[in-house]
């Protein structure tokens, strides 16, 4: 089997398995958005899931994606869902579609200042981890009042929220827990009603918890490559 029928067999193995969870929890697949983590595999790749129709794309490196994007199509949505450094954020802010990972008001901040004229898509990451922003994202109890300051700043639209399940212990009771914080979000900011969550080892079970915006790429394109 060569490259590009393994990719699309693995994408339809995917999209078979969202529908079926989406069908198992009565949900639309209309409302689920499917982004191909595509980081550290080569462009090649990305070509051949643009020509099965994969127009979302989710890259973890600045680097790594900024020379990607001038090499594909205009009409991609690239997502940045890495931990974010502010010194790389002007670069991000300017080839990414949506940025998943905000978990500082000082990082929204440089993306407003830097998307004049345009808004730009985020998501706040918050923390399911014990203890919380263990590895990245906000700590529950400070959410709100987090997003309330990112809420008033110019160019920048709060998509809803964002989370890494833990790497150990009760993965399905974070997903409860993250359905019960969103919830209680989206009854503060009625527009944030998307939720990022769910990659290759959990998507069908963040889809049961509210997932709209899976981040899958083992499935779809196999073990990661090493940057050298």
């Amino acid at each position: 089997m060569n490259r590009a029928d393994e990719i699309s067999k693995n994408l339809t193995q995917v999209k078979q398995r969202i529908a079926d969870a989406a069908k198992k929890s009565h949900r639309s697949i209309d409302e689920i958005t499917l982004i191909v983590v595509t980081k550290t595999f080569p462009l090649s790749d990305l070509e051949i899931l643009y020509s099965l129709g994969v127009r979302e794309f989710g890259e973890n490196r600045d680097q790594e994606a900024a020379i990607k994007v001038v090499q594909l199509p205009t009409d991609i949505n690239w997502h940045f869902q890495g931990g974010i450094q502010s010194n790389k954020l002007k670069s991000i802010t300017a080839w990414a579609s949506c940025i998943h990972s905000v978990d500082q008001f000082k990082y929204a901040k440089i993306i407003s200042e830097n998307s004049a004229g345009k808004s730009k898509s985020i998501f706040i990451q918050v923390s399911l981890d014990q203890p919380p922003e263990s590895r990245g994202g906000v700590d529950p109890q400070k959410l709100i009042n987090m997003a309330k300051q990112i809420d008033q700043l110019p160019n920048i639209s709060i998509m809803g929220l964002m989370a890494v399940a833990p790497v150990a212990g009760d993965q399905r009771g974070a997903f409860v827990r993250l359905q019960g914080i969103n919830n209680d979000f989206k009854a503060s900011f009625r527009t944030a009603k998307s939720l990022s969550a769910g990659m290759s080892g959990d998507y069908e079970m963040a889809l049961e918890y509210g997932a709209t915006h899976l981040r899958i790429g083992s499935s779809i394109l196999g073990n990661r490559a090493q940057i050298t």
